[in-house]
């Protein structure tokens, strides 16, 4: 039962909302990037995108990740129907829609049975098979009828919890119930279902037999999602904040690009002011100098009027003395009057007239070339791809009794009693180490060794196999989870990793060479050596892929190999320019068949497919990551990082 705190336990509906319908989910279907939607939604999308029907593949409406169609030929209409139901979504769905079919008297505190009879009795306990409350009486009642005797009644606080013990019938034998599942083809059946139509798979195993790795995964899950949760809750406050900020940086680069317009409006105001200032000025000037030639006009016409007058005298006496004398004073001052009206012309320049030239095109390409400013933009990094991994536990692999700063350099996943167990081992400490988790609690145990050890795997059950080099052993481990010493193994050679290759037979590296040893410690032959197509020199990293094929790296070539047990190459992986490599260091096969290459100089886990072609980074510095090494993939298929901080745990999405 999933126990969320917060605003999601107000709200269980929230979760159980398709975002493409908006309503509750109706036959919730899972896609492979773990997203869900209403089956009728994915099949209305898939007809909207023609790439999706060319491709095969049914892309992820939220992240665009695609999913593969198991059986792409079946029409369109039938692909989404492929896809696996999410079982958890429904469960939820049934847990908190409100139960009709037995009427509000389940939801209250009287006693259902009664009820049905017409009485009002107060119910006392809850059956979860049922899903009914009952009162006492009927509680004896319950516990005597042979079909309802095995029911294990509850306090009326766990009415909404789902049934413990609830049985699936077989859909095709309704009188079986389903108790198994093929491991081939995902399936659960009856009986009659496993002998008819599972017979040829290889693994069909008991439900009950699965329920520890189902514990495990749930777990696993769970931890995940709530590491997700709070990663979302984390990036939501930095969001709101940012909002915030943004908000608050918009107001005031509002109110700066105001004040600057606000100031160059200012300016261009007073230029205005100027060039009126200036207009009137030059008005004036002319208008006074204009009056002044009119005033001096006004005299010398009132001058001229006068000598008109002296003239017209002398003519009208007839007199000769009149006319002598108007003659003389017009040849004494024939130079002041000949000519006086434009005299100043030759020598003085006036204005004539005002005009006002604007410079229209100047401006209007000064208002276009103005720029009151620029608004600047940051970005965030986003050249990182969709997440294909999720960092969901880091610890520093420390106990309480260390004295030195840990060195781990290897470490393997177990599952011990149904407690999922880390086993890691410290060069500096010269121990080997375990972590798990009991019951909401984190323990460890430490268990020191003579000399440092270096590699670490999986031996059988609940055995580890560590190599010493500098003792020439490998020492067996048990693990309760505790550590337990149980031997140790002489070696000819100081190897540094080790393998399991087969029931009778170990893979183990030593510098120049990549062993094949018994159980005993006896190397059987060696599969890698100077004659070798590319010499491995310090083969300090290795495992076995589910096909046997021998997975090797070398620290010092910067290559990565790819060998059968009789030591043909199937593959070498030495690239160079951005896909190039320094110091490979742990590499595992996943369950799916890729490759996983840590690179210890370059901060990164590189992807390879089956045949050792790049794939891309899937862990580079961005994830938090610092000089990987020892690299581990568990049985739910998160992997397992030991790099200079510590233990860092992710979920892949490969």
């Amino acid at each position: 039962m999933f126990q969320m705190s917060g605003s999601v336990a107000e709200k269980p509906s929230d979760l159980l909302t398709c975002v493409m319908c908006n309503k509750v989910y109706t036959d919730p279907c899972t896609l492979r990037c773990d997203h869900t939607f209403c089956r009728k939604c994915v099949t209305g999308y898939i007809q909207t995108r023609p790439d999706a029907v060319q491709s095969k593949t049914i892309p992820c409406p939220c992240c665009r990740q695609a999913t593969n169609v198991p059986h792409p030929s079946r029409p369109v209409e039938e692909w989404a129907g492929q896809i696996k139901p999410s079982i958890i979504i429904q469960r939820l769905i049934d847990s908190h829609e409100p139960e009709h079919t037995r009427s509000d008297i389940a939801d209250s505190q009287h006693c259902y049975v009664c009820w049905e009879l017409g009485e009002t009795t107060r119910a006392a306990l809850w059956c979860p098979d049922c899903e009914v409350p009952l009162c006492d009486r009927c509680v004896r009642t319950h516990r005597a009828s042979p079909a309802s005797r095995e029911h294990q009644l509850s306090d009326l606080s766990w009415r909404h919890r789902m049934k413990r013990n609830r049985k699936l019938t077989c859909t095709d034998h309704t009188d079986e119930q389903v108790k198994f599942l093929c491991m081939d083809c995902s399936k659960l059946s009856c009986q009659t279902c496993s002998v008819l139509y599972h017979r040829k798979c290889e693994s069909v195993v008991t439900i009950k037999s699965q329920l520890p790795l189902l514990k495990s995964g749930l777990s696993l899950k769970r931890k995940i999602m709530h590491n997700a949760l709070q990663s979302k809750r984390t990036k939501k406050s930095k969001h709101e904040l940012k909002v915030k900020h943004l908000s608050e940086t918009h107001q005031l680069i509002h109110a700066n690009i105001q004040a600057i317009t606000e100031r160059i409006v200012k300016n261009i105001k007073l230029k205005e002011q100027q060039l009126l200032d200036e207009l009137d000025t030059i008005t004036r000037t002319i208008i006074d100098d204009i009056q002044a030639v009119l005033k001096h006009e006004e005299i010398e016409m009132q001058m001229y009027r006068q000598h008109c007058e002296f003239i017209d005298q002398a003519l009208v006496s007839d007199c000769e003395m009149d006319l002598y004398d108007a003659y003389q004073a017009w040849e004494f001052g024939a130079a002041d009057f000949g000519d006086c009206p434009d005299r100043d012309k030759a020598d003085t320049r006036r204005i004539d007239d005002i005009r006002f030239i604007p410079d229209t095109d100047n401006v209007q390409q000064i208002l276009d070339d103005l720029l009151l400013g620029t608004i600047d933009v940051t970005y965030e990094d986003v050249q990182k791809p969709p997440s294909y991994c999720l960092l969901y536990e880091t610890m520093d692999g420390r106990t309480d009794v260390d004295e030195r700063e840990p060195y781990l350099r290897d470490n393997t996943v177990l599952v011990v009693n149904d407690i999922e167990t880390l086993v890691v081992t410290d060069w500096n400490e010269k121990s080997v180490k375990s972590f798990y988790t009991r019951k909401d609690h984190s323990y460890h145990s430490k268990l020191s060794l003579t000399n440092s050890p270096f590699g670490v795997a999986h031996l059988k059950e609940n055995h580890v196999i560590v190599t010493t080099p500098r003792s020439h052993q490998f020492v067996i481990i048990g693990v309760t989870p505790d550590l337990d010493l149980l031997s140790t193994i002489d070696t000819s050679k100081a190897y540094y990793s080790v393998a399991v290759l087969n029931p009778a037979s170990l893979v183990a590296g030593a510098i120049n060479c990549v062993d094949i040893l018994d159980m005993e410690g006896k190397a059987l032959r060696c599969v890698s050596g100077p004659g070798d197509e590319l010499p491995l020199t310090y083969p300090y990293y290795l495992s076995v892929s589910s096909k046997g094929n021998i997975l090797v790296s070398d620290c010092w070539k910067g290559v990565a190999k790819c060998l059968t047990s009789e030591g043909d190459v199937m593959w070498t992986y030495a690239p160079t320019e951005d896909k190039a490599i320094s110091d490979p260091c742990g590499i595992v096969a996943t369950r799916t068949g890729y490759v996983l290459l840590a690179d210890r100089r370059l901060n990164k886990v590189v992807q390879l497919t089956e045949k050792g072609k790049f794939v891309r980074d899937v862990i580079t510095t961005r994830d938090d990551i610092k000089s990987p090494v020892g690299l581990a993939v568990d049985r739910h298929g998160s992997m397992c990082v030991c790099d200079k901080d510590g233990i860092k745990r992710f979920i892949l999405t490969l």
